[in-house]
């Protein structure tokens, strides 16, 4: 569905000089300072599949979105959406396409809801029975009623964003582009708003790939995550071969129903984090140790009375990454 071959992106600035005369010697001699925003980057995107591309503050995401909606020109690589190229024939791939920016709106800010949708509706030249057949399911899975009579304007930040995901899915494509949707939302928003990214993925079969800084969008709806760094993929693959990949240790905190009888000289194979007269918090890597052998262990030194166990945070693997 999506295909990036080698993809680079060079953008040129120029070089402002100071001191006397410095507007005339620019006049004259304008000189450039150029920096590769995207390195050779090289993936592919089966139909159907949930991806998450993620990175630090200025690692290339949003330009790589901006190349593979056609929106930038790659300095060198090739993109195929659905085998067409975007720079090459745009109305074709626009068709098979919806982008929501969560910094930006697509919609009209004067306008009602409803008079934005109408004239989307006149640009995809989508009509009579099918226009009211998606507007009508796309109103029913983001409670939009209340107010599609709006001014766009007046809109919270959650209905926006609800209102911008409608707009992208108006004509039925079948690749979604997100980048930081759910951006500066609180947390019903945030979950609605993922609520319907599932369903668009899971029941209806949509490419999705989304940018964000937001750890938990990846955990919940991502089957697969790319992470990009200066320019270049550090990681593509699933969450857990990830985790395992870092090898950050698991905490086990074990509470037992009388005093702890600890060995000087363990010899177990985690480390002792923190101990107390009933207690002992210890971390182990998971991909050494299974955890039952580790609470057969810890079962020697007394009844065990209960056990809270503490993966890694996924944003402190992601951290590592970069």
């Amino acid at each position: 569905m999506i295909e990036v071959e080698n993809i680079r992106k060079t953008f040129r600035t120029p070089v402002v000089h100071t001191g006397r005369f410095a507007g005339l010697r620019s006049f004259f001699s304008r000189e450039y300072r150029e920096k590769e925003a995207v390195q050779g980057i090289s993936f592919t995107i089966p139909p159907g599949e949930f991806v998450g591309y993620i990175g630090p503050n200025g690692a290339g995401k949003s330009t790589t979105i901006k190349m593979l909606t056609g929106i930038l020109h790659p300095t060198s690589g090739k993109v195929r959406i659905g085998g067409i190229s975007p720079h090459e024939d745009r109305k074709r791939v626009v068709a098979k396409l919806g982008v929501v920016f969560g910094q930006r709106c697509q919609l009209w800010w004067d306008l009602p809801v409803k008079d934005s949708f109408d004239i989307l509706a006149e640009m995809y030249k989508i009509g009579g029975k099918a226009k009211e057949e998606r507007l009508g399911g796309l109103r029913e899975l983001l409670g939009l009623d209340e107010f599609l009579e709006t001014p766009v304007r007046k809109l919270s930040l959650g209905q926006r964003m609800r209102a911008d995901l409608a707009a992208a899915m108006l004509h039925d494509p079948d690749i979604l582009f997100l980048d930081e949707p759910t951006i500066g939302l609180d947390v019903t928003a945030k979950k609605n708003i993922r609520g319907f990214l599932q369903t668009l993925n899971r029941e209806f079969g949509k490419t999705i790939l989304l940018t964000t800084h937001d750890m938990d969008d990846i955990e919940q709806l991502c089957s697969r995550v790319i992470v990009i760094n200066h320019g270049r993929i550090g990681y593509d693959g699933s969450i857990p071969r990830l985790r395992e990949r870092i090898g950050l240790p698991t905490v086990i905190k074990v509470t037992y129903r009388g005093p702890v009888d600890i060995p000087e000289e363990p010899g177990a194979p985690f480390t002792i984090r923190e101990r107390s007269e009933a207690a002992v918090t210890i971390e182990c890597n998971r991909q050494e140790q299974k955890a039952m052998d580790v609470l057969r262990t810890l079962g020697l030194w007394g009844e065990i009375d209960d056990v809270h166990m503490e993966e890694p945070e996924f944003e402190e693997i992601i951290h590592r990454v970069y």
